[in-house]
């Protein structure tokens, strides 16, 4: 992230540079792109099939 002063560079060891962000916005978005996925795909078979 860029700081105050532009010649600062903040250094990060290898694990801390690989470690993505986690929390409830995550979670959230898991949650939502599971349930649209589900949703899409039962809308198609609905159609497709006409059970």
């Amino acid at each position: 992230m860029a700081g105050k002063d532009p010649g600062h560079v903040e250094t990060t060891t290898a694990t801390e540079a690989r470690q993505g962000e986690r929390g409830p916005s995550m979670l959230a978005l898991l949650l939502a792109s599971t349930g649209l996925a589900i949703l899409i795909l039962g809308v198609i078979w609905f159609v497709w099939f006409r059970v």
